[in-house]
């Protein structure tokens, strides 16, 4: 089950990452190109170039941890602008079945 804590801020890298890089490779991508630090209490997410895998980094207090989800069939889709409310996000987890 995942909970996100309130206040979580969470933000949507717009362009498709190498789905190799660990936590530890895509908190320090998120850090150096989005000028957003996992470790300092936020989540970023990030989508494969076919846009069928996300990976999701954030800190939980104790460590980083790494979310996976491969869509069976489908797509992520990303907003027009580059970015998404939070609350989307929120969202397509629950609907996911993963809340």
């Amino acid at each position: 089950m995942l909970t996100a804590p309130a206040g979580l801020m969470i933000y949507v890298a717009t362009r498709p990452v190498d789905f190799r890089k660990g936590a530890d490779g895509l908190a320090l991508l998120a850090k150096e190109t989005l000028g957003h630090d996992p470790m300092k209490g936020v989540a970023v997410v990030f989508r494969a170039k076919r846009a069928d895998r996300v990976k999701i980094v954030v800190w939980d207090g104790s460590g980083l941890v790494m979310y996976r989800k491969r869509l069976d069939g489908g797509r992520f889709m990303s907003s027009h602008r580059g970015r998404r409310h939070a609350g989307e996000c929120r969202a397509a987890v629950r609907a996911s079945g993963r809340h």
